[in-house]
């Protein structure tokens, strides 16, 4: 009972909370980014909760099905290439350090010279991994430019992980791999690589924590500063702690099913306003999966040019899994910060790798020469105690002396074993760029699951180039009418709550969904994730949501009459 009788306090809440949103938006009031992340993070939070309810009343389902959990948005997949390297690497490092010192347990470090006779040596070309890695370090060589010693000395300290991050924001060798790795997936031919420095960070979550806090810290948002947000989004972004603090007003840039999730030029004319002074968004979206398109890549160069002061925050995430796909950071770099995360592709939500990539040349430093005297003076002050210079920091260096509230410096960065992996992820793709088949390999995994899904729903499939097919919204009521005609999906939408399908697919067939509205998608919709699942679970789930739906058809037809009717 008391269960019971939680979730129905849950419910209420969280109903009396998403009718309060929609009536904020139908008046047209602003809201401050303080009040909108709290009753985001109420939202979410129900968005959450409710699922957990869900996996919970799965596992007892009433036709005793198996679970089939698409919420989670983990990847049922990993990648084995650069964990065996890893592994290997690890190894030839560690043999190094007995080089130098070896009594017991205890050895000594790797020995910069000589260190490339040594790995050649100790590599064999028959074997798959070792091939790997000479491919990979000759790739450095030849194609990178890097010093084969110094490369090797950089990568065997790294995966020992006996030294402090030096640089703190990002080894060089690392950072060089890194940056070719991002032209070659992100850039579509755009060559910036020369020109884009790198923070790598415990996944992309800890870079929005980071940059939001530079930014705030650094003056360059301020209370009453205005923020857009491209929604739906993935709103656990909004959940960070101190960003209730900034006393921010946010702007919601909506895309929309009818422009396939684009977001629409009257939607992007409101950056145009100086009052924005930055825009959030996920490309590809999540929940909705889609990439920007190219026209509207070209729309955001106009609004720059109309509000050159814009800091565009993008997270990329999802950028492989998207056909030919372009990131806003190649056509606007000077304005904007990249975060990529290695998670999904990669299968290494667990390990935390991500990055935040700015372009030497970018208008983050530029509006921190221009601050008024007293910020220059008060951030001089707060920076003087890490360099000599604090008027010179750049933004990207400041945002990893933040990561550690400065004082920390010194010991900031990303563990040097974790910049070792993903230099190696980066090389699994680097040394097969013309044609990778592991992200071959991927898209066509999420692809396959995607259209058993939509021919399964009998909905029709959208194989656009943007569609990254990561995740999928889908609309409950039109399967509904589809199904059964439009009375029936009126009758369903007045007997059911979202929630309460939700709960019922969960509690009767063993599915588990995620709730739509929950990312700030349209009402009615829920999320499935294509990563977690394979092709014939998503059969499977069409099958079990179908059965639902016909359940519910035997209670309006005894409702309605219309089996006495017939």
């Amino acid at each position: 009972m008391k269960k019971l009788l939680a979730g129905w306090m849950i419910a209420c809440c969280i109903s009396f909370l998403l009718s309060g949103w929609a009536f904020a938006e139908e008046e047209g009031k602003v809201i401050s980014l303080q009040q909108e992340a709290e009753q985001q993070l109420q939202k979410e939070l129900g968005a959450f909760e409710i699922t957990a309810n869900q996996r919970e009343l799965a596992k007892t389902n009433e036709a005793g099905y198996s679970v089939l959990d698409a919420g989670r948005g983990n990847p049922n997949w990993i990648n084995t290439q650069a964990r065996y390297a890893f592994t290997r690497f690890s190894d030839f490092a560690t043999r190094e350090c007995e080089l130098d010192m070896s009594q017991g347990s205890m050895a000594g470090h790797a020995r910069r010279e000589g260190i490339g006779e040594r790995f050649d040596a100790a590599m064999d070309p028959e074997n798959a991994t070792d091939a790997f890695l000479i491919a990979g370090v000759d790739y450095c060589v030849n194609a990178l430019g890097l010093d084969k010693d110094t490369l090797l000395k950089e990568l065997a300290d790294a995966v020992i992980g006996d030294y402090y991050p030096s640089p703190s924001r990002c080894l060089p060798c690392t950072e060089i791999i890194l940056n070719d790795y991002l032209q070659s997936t992100l850039y579509r031919g755009a060559d910036l690589a020369g020109e884009t420095m790198v923070f790598p960070t415990e996944g992309g979550s800890a870079a929005m924590v980071y940059i939001f806090e530079a930014l705030s810290h650094n003056r360059l948002l301020n209370p009453g500063d205005q923020i857009a947000i491209a929604t739906p989004i993935f709103t656990p972004y909004m959940q960070i702690p101190s960003v209730k603090n900034y006393g921010l007003v946010s702007v919601d840039v909506s895309s929309s099913q009818e422009e396939n999730w684009d977001i629409a030029e009257a939607e992007l004319v409101k950056l145009e306003d100086p009052a924005v002074k930055a825009f959030f968004l996920v490309n590809p979206s999540n929940p909705a999966s889609h990439a920007l398109s190219e026209k509207t890549l070209e729309r955001l160069k106009r609004v720059v040019e109309k509000n050159p002061d814009l800091i565009i925050l993008t997270d990329d995430v999802y950028g492989t899994f998207s056909e030919d796909f372009c990131s806003v950071y190649s056509v606007l770099p000077y304005n904007t910060i990249l975060v990529y995360s290695f998670s999904k592709l990669y299968g290494v939500t667990g390990w935390r790798v991500g990055l935040i990539a700015m372009n030497e040349s970018n208008v983050c430093d530029r509006l921190l020469s221009e601050l008024p005297p007293e910020d220059q003076a008060f951030l001089r002050d707060e920076y003087s105690i890490v360099t000599a210079e604090p008027e010179n920091m750049l933004f990207l260096d400041r945002v990893v002396a933040d990561s550690r509230s400065i004082g920390l410096y010194h010991t900031s960065g990303l563990s040097t074993p974790s910049q070792v992996f993903m230099a190696l992820m980066s090389l699994t793709h680097l040394v097969n760029a013309e044609d990778d088949p592991y992200i071959r390999l991927a898209n066509e995994t999420v692809r396959a699951r995607y259209t058993a899904l939509m021919n399964a729903l009998e909905l029709p499939a959208d194989d656009s180039a943007q569609n990254a097919q990561y995740y999928t919204l889908v609309d409950v009521l039109t399967i509904a009418g589809n199904r059964y005609g439009a009375d029936y999906a009126g009758w369903l939408r007045t007997s059911r709550t979202e929630i309460d399908f939700l709960n019922d697919l969960a509690a009767k067939k063993g599915v588990v969904l995620m709730y739509g509205p929950g990312f700030s998608a349209p009402e009615g919709t829920v999320r499935i994730s294509l990563a977690n699942l394979y092709a014939e679970d998503y059969t499977e789930i069409a099958r079990r949501l179908f059965e639902l739906l016909d359940d519910y058809y035997a209670e309006y037809e005894a409702e309605t009459g219309l089996d006495e009717a017939a």
